[in-house]
């Protein structure tokens, strides 16, 4: 009797921090998303060059291989979700400037965005409904994103828009993958931190969101 009443009590112990993390990375998300909006903005008003705006993602990779992973665990590890969330939405700034300039710039910028959260919000609520475990993807994911990283660098000296079109929807069925993996790896216990969760899903909505603008602004432009 009292070894079923313990493995009950570490059962309900384990969906109380699931659902806390659950529920702090969807907080943290949130409120990162809204910062990396005001940074664009700010972006947007200052109009950097695209080398600095280059630097700041660079920079922003840099802090989450090598600084997130010794302060995810602790206070500091929020200001460092917040910096890599700041500059990434800085880096957005030239890009935004961009599109907005062609014609129906606004509609596209407003298209990308409404998708981005519809994507995240119908493939999240997927997984918390049905409870799939989506955690073998990992690999394949992996894969993929070597494979589309290998296909950029590859487009750079090409520069053929129909490859770039491609690999601008790969990102996007890469991007909405890991949303599932992330998400079932939280509500599974396979991860624990919510500010390394936080970062995973940021990465992914910024990555569909940049895909889905360029795909947009190919087609609409003249």
């Amino acid at each position: 009797m009292n070894s079923t009443q313990s493995v009950v009590t570490r059962s309900s112990e384990s969906i109380l921090a699931t659902n806390k993390v659950l529920k702090n990375t969807y907080m943290l998300l949130a409120v990162t998303l809204l910062f990396s909006a005001v940074t664009a903005w700010v972006s947007m008003q200052f109009m950097p060059s695209r080398g600095m705006s280059l630097v700041a993602s660079i920079v922003a990779i840099g802090l989450i291989w090598f600084v997130l992973p010794k302060t995810a665990n602790s206070s500091a590890g929020i200001g460092i979700v917040f910096a890599v969330t700041g500059l990434l939405g800085f880096s957005l700034g030239p890009m935004l400037s961009y599109y907005l300039q062609m014609t129906n710039g606004a509609q596209m910028v407003m298209t990308a965005l409404g998708g981005t959260g519809a994507i995240f919000l119908a493939l999240s609520a997927y997984v918390l409904n049905t409870k799939k475990d989506f955690t073998f993807m990992g690999g394949f994911l992996m894969t993929g994103m070597i494979v589309i990283i290998g296909a950029a660098l590859l487009n750079i000296f090409l520069s053929i828009p129909a490859l770039s079109l491609a690999i601008s929807g790969a990102v996007i069925m890469i991007m909405s993958g890991f949303i599932l993996y992330d998400t079932s790896r939280i509500i599974r216990g396979g991860e624990t931190n919510y500010i390394m969760a936080t970062v995973g899903l940021y990465l992914s909505l910024y990555n569909i969101f940049t895909s889905l603008l360029h795909i947009l602004g190919i087609f609409g432009d003249d």
